[in-house]
């Protein structure tokens, strides 16, 4: 950063990969977890099991079970249990058991040799490996679907009787599956389907308010105190819940506008920080859109930009947005159009994913309407507008 100061007092706690110590609304499917495995802390040899979690994308699967993984392990290891947690990504192994069971026999035997040998011969050996060291696992196969569409029926079916090769033995692997799309055990053998659909745990999306708490929960770890307002948080919130209620999507939209922040050199993260966020992601309005928009059009919009990138708002009213919009008229010698046709313009943006229309009830029984500018930087449809506005008077 240069001496520079920085929004972040700890951004690693925006990455992917960090699992936080506490998952807002997701307590009761990990509680559900913790008791589905707690026979591994009292007769780990006697038994096994086999979970899916199942939902859509960033809707908490891989956190949870990265967490579950990490609270049953430090629970084994308080009553000298001997467990281990181990997680895969099935598509970073191309969706093939062979890579999937030769990574995890590197993990207790690093210097294995990756030649040579089938799949059933290294399942044997980590079989062999897990009895000499009186251990169970619990292998968690993320991605699972990419495994089911590479294998198919045969070898799900011989994941899920992994112990009937071992009759009399100690039992010593139970499977957490994860996959997105359920249906897909649909297309498996009976066999295979009917040991796989017993104990499912579905993450259904998040909503609105849920993703507020996550996001909550992020700063507080990974921000400087008050460098987020609240408006900046809702609208982050609304646009991951827009993406299917993905808080992966908010959480690195929130990281992305931290950045723009920093580059900036501002002390607090604003609207127009998320816009631009949004923007490196999304492709913005196209020229070409702009040029089919009648003149009245493009001045309201512009009027928009201009109240957007002069204020760090989130949201305004639309009472404000005509104040700019009749200004914006003057400028160019039109008068200003009616208060019902100004409406029919903010629908027409929000209809183009322009704008974001919210209207909530008060409390003297009218209507209040904010409108937001979610995913165009400000700076830059002004820009735009400006240039289309004098093209229009040329």
């Amino acid at each position: 950063m240069n001496g520079r100061k920085s929004v972040f007092k700890d951004e690693s706690k925006l990455d992917i990969n960090y699992v936080p110590k506490t998952l807002p609304h997701r307590e009761k499917e990990h509680r559900l977890l913790m008791e589905f495995f707690s026979f591994l802390l009292r007769f780990s040899e006697k038994m096994s099991q086999r979970i899916i979690i199942t939902g859509e994308v960033g809707t908490g699967k891989t956190v949870l079970a990265h967490r579950f993984g990490a609270d049953i392990t430090l629970q084994a290891n308080k009553q000298k249990v001997k467990l281990r947690y181990v997680h895969v990504n099935c598509r970073e192994y191309r969706g093939k058991i062979f890579l999937i069971l030769q990574h995890v026999l590197t993990i207790f035997r690093p210097n294995f040799p990756k030649r040579g040998y089938s799949s059933e011969e290294i399942l044997d050996m980590l079989f062999q490996i897990l009895d000499e060291e009186n251990t169970h696992i619990i292998l968690t196969l993320d991605e699972f679907d990419t495994l089911i569409k590479n294998e198919g029926s045969e070898t799900v079916y011989k994941l899920t009787r992994l112990q009937e090769i071992r009759s009399g033995k100690p039992q010593r692997i139970s499977a957490i599956f994860i996959l997105r799309d359920l249906s897909l055990i649909d297309k498996l053998d009976d066999s295979s389907r009917s040991t796989l659909q017993r104990n499912i745990i579905r993450l259904i999306k998040y909503r609105r308010n849920q993703l507020i708490d996550i996001l909550n929960e992020r700063i507080a770890l990974g921000f400087n105190l008050y460098s987020v307002n609240e408006d900046v948080i809702s609208s982050i919130a609304e646009l991951g819940f827009s993406e299917s209620g993905n808080a992966r999507f908010a959480i690195d939209l929130l990281w992305r506008a931290g950045k723009y922040a920093d580059a900036s050199d501002k002390e607090v993260v604003t609207a127009e920080c998320v816009r631009e966020a949004i923007s490196s992601i999304f492709p913005t309005i196209r020229k070409n859109e702009l040029d089919s928009l009648s003149l009245h059009e493009k001045i309201f919009l512009l009027a928009i930009a201009r109240f957007f990138n002069n204020n760090e708002n989130a949201y305004t009213s639309l009472s404000e947005i005509e104040e700019y919009y009749a200004i914006a008229c003057e400028e160019f010698n039109e008068k200003p159009n009616s208060h019902t046709q100004i409406w029919k313009y903010t629908q027409l943006f929000s209809a183009l994913g322009i704008l974001k229309i919210e209207v909530t009830a008060t409390s003297k029984r009218g209507r209040s309407t904010k409108i937001s500018l979610p995913s165009i930087p400000s700076k830059e449809l002004e820009k735009e507008l400006s240039a289309a506005l004098r093209n229009n008077n040329m």
